[in-house]
This record gives structure tokens, C-alpha cells and sequence, in this order.
């Protein structure tokens, strides 16, 4: 039985983005294959928006980018988390986990 697909939450693709680049360089291709992979098939993020943010995170100084061969003998922008990135996963991770708990509170709670 396939799993269906659940819509991300606005503000979560530069958190998920973030946390992918943290096992190293990688092209907006992969970002896309490795959200779909990790999340087992529960997201499934288009190149439409996966492009944008790569290129929002590089004007931050979060990530930076260059070009070299993919896979299959492509051009292709590579990019890696800079060390303002690793930070900013940290912030962002944070704050992630005190939404999920208090939002885990809020569903229990009777």
C-alpha cells in the first residue's frame, strides 16, 4: 500500500534542506531523491521548490555552491553546509522540537 503523501509546513524545507546538506555536498537532484527517501515516500517536494531554497539558503551564507559533475557525467551546483549553516540547522532544529512538543502537549492533553 503506497503512503500518502503529506503537504510540508510552510517554513520546514530550509530546516529539511539544512539538516540533508549536514551529510555532505549535494545538488538540488539529490536534495529531492533524499527528502523522498528519508521521509520513506511521505514527502514528495518538486525541483520547483527544492531550486529556490538552495538558492534562498546561499544568499543567507547558510549553504554555498559549486559547480561539478553529477552522477551521470552532468553539470551540476553542488551544494554544502557552511558553518553559519550548521549553525542555523541547530536554531532551527530547536525551535522545531519546541513546536513539536508543545503541539505533542496540545494533541494528549484532556
Amino acid at each position: 500500500m503506497p503512503t500518502p503523501k503529506t503537504d510540508l509546513l510552510q517554513g520546514t524545507l530550509d530546516l529539511i534542506i539544512l539538516r540533508l546538506l549536514r551529510a555532505g555536498p549535494a545538488n538540488g537532484w539529490d536534495v529531492t531523491q533524499a527528502i523522498q527517501a528519508t521521509s520513506r515516500g511521505a514527502l514528495d517536494v518538486n525541483y520547483g521548490s527544492v531550486y529556490p531554497a538552495l538558492r534562498r539558503l546561499e544568499s543567507q551564507g547558510w549553504v554555498t555552491a559549486e559547480w561539478g559533475p553529477s552522477e551521470n557525467n552532468r553539470r551540476a551546483r553542488f551544494y554544502q553546509l557552511t558553518r553559519a549553516g550548521h549553525r542555523q540547522l541547530a536554531v532551527e532544529r530547536a525551535a522545531w522540537e519546541r513546536f513539536s512538543t508543545a503541539l505533542e502537549h496540545i494533541l494528549h492533553s484532556d
